[in-house]
């Protein structure tokens, strides 16, 4: 008589915990977090303090935003070598310490009368090329620090710091203004990139099995000291996050329709509030509730990037987050006068959502699928061509304003940033659910 042998119990589904019990990505989201809304009020008081304080020109105003993009032209590529080859962590909490510092001395120029012009362009410019080196280690130690199935939510978290600072901060940048005056405000900023320094120095480096990087690589992970070392040229260290990215059609096209969506973004960005105050009319109040609202969208998106992400695809969600919204980015053109200044805002909510959708959603394919060995020139590679078209894209779009109006200008804007779309749907993605998973 045969016996029946019962079959085993199906294995439990283990879900990865959550990262609010990571302590040392708690640690960098909430110092991040600080270091965001720093940034924030700086991007408010950085011009008024050269306007109001230091009496410049419209034109001087406008060249402190170029210093603070150039960096990226310049500084990008070889951010790239140096985030692959040193300890990104240590990296960060010296470019920390250093953007402290120079937000620290503008307050004490100012407090012994020796605060100029030449003296906050020199000070925006330094901690620019601080700022792009921090960026590219930043986004090359995230993978190391997290597993790999939690990328999205990582990324998503961190993402909502963006928006979140980006909804605060120019309220807060305004109130403190107020209060101690422009110069005194970056104590604030200057404070905040202390406390990120503090929150990864507490971050403690190891090893972490499954991660995108594998498990030998840890967030302070850099070259082997007993390798031998390679002789290859600089040049081609430099180009080798350039050549990856050639190499891998996908990466190529979300590559592409960043840098354009920048460009049409920038270009709208550069004409937006002279658009609302002369062609709608609009009070300073009701531009800074259009641009709160706007942050709101991305906020939402952010809270559910990985729901939205694992029911839509992962590897689909880039170009459906691109395709989808682009019919509300016109309800910007055709705002009005009065209440209808807040189709403005619905507009604007539309494409922070898709920002923040499609970002988290293509930083994490790109760090999947990079070799960690070469993944921070990867990430400089994106950086150095996405954000070098800034400065250009704003140039364009002051063109358009005056040749064609500012109406017809910003329509033309937001039909150059829907078509950046083109490129990630006319791509394998299209054929896609999900990303593959690391090697």
């Amino acid at each position: 008589m045969s016996q029946h042998v019962a079959d085993p119990p199906a294995s439990p589904v283990v879900r990865p915990p959550s990262l609010l019990r990571d302590r040392n990505f708690v640690l960098l989201w909430s110092g991040q977090t600080v270091s965001e809304l720093g940034t924030r009020i700086a991007g408010v008081a950085v011009p008024l303090l050269a306007a109001d304080t230091l009496h410049a020109s419209v034109f001087q105003v406008s060249l402190l935003t170029f210093l603070a993009w150039l960096p990226y032209l310049l500084v990008s590529l070889p951010a790239g070598i140096l985030a692959d080859r040193t300890d990104q962590r240590k990296l960060m909490i010296l470019c920390d310490l250093g953007r402290a510092a120079l937000m620290l001395s503008l307050p004490v120029a100012a407090l012994v009368g020796h605060l100029t012009l030449g003296f906050l362009y020199a000070v925006v410019g330094l901690s620019g090329v601080l700022t792009v080196l921090f960026t590219v280690a930043y986004k090359s130690m995230l993978p190391a620090l997290i597993p790999a199935a939690q990328l999205v939510d990582g990324n998503a978290k961190l993402t909502m710091s963006q928006d979140a600072a980006e909804l605060v901060g120019p309220t807060l940048s305004g109130v403190l203004i107020g209060l101690v005056g422009a110069a005194r405000t970056f104590l604030a900023n200057g404070l905040a990139f202390l406390v990120s320094a503090l929150t990864l120095l507490l971050i403690r480096p190891g090893p972490r099995a499954g991660s995108a990087t594998g498990p030998s690589s840890g967030p302070s992970s850099g070259p082997d000291p007993a390798a031998p070392a390679e002789r290859v040229p600089l040049r081609v260290q430099m180009t080798d996050g350039l050549a990856f990215v050639r190499r891998q059609r996908i990466l190529l096209s979300i590559l592409a329709c960043t840098t354009t969506s920048n460009f049409w973004v920038m270009a709208a960005s550069s004409i937006e509030v002279t658009f609302m105050v002369r062609e709608l009319r609009a009070s300073s109040v009701q531009v800074g509730v259009v641009f709160s609202v706007s942050a709101v969208g991305g906020l939402v998106v952010g809270a559910l990037a990985a729901r939205l992400s694992a029911w839509i695809g992962s590897a689909r969600v880039i170009w459906v987050s691109m395709a989808t919204p682009g019919p509300l980015y016109l309800l910007m053109p055709l705002a009005r006068p009065g209440w209808g200044v807040l189709l403005y805002g619905i507009g604007l909510a539309a494409f922070s959502a898709n920002a923040v959708l499609f970002n988290v959603a293509s930083t994490t394919y790109r760090q999947r699928i990079t070799p960690p060995a070469i993944l921070g020139r990867v990430n400089a590679a994106f950086l150095w061509i996405c954000f070098g078209v800034i400065p250009l894209g704003a140039l364009v779009g002051g063109a358009l304003g005056t040749a064609l109006g500012l109406r017809t200008a910003l329509l033309v804007c937001v039909l150059g940033t829907w078509s950046a779309c083109l490129f990630v749907v006319f791509s394998p993605l299209r054929r896609m659910r999900d990303t593959p998973d690391p090697a």
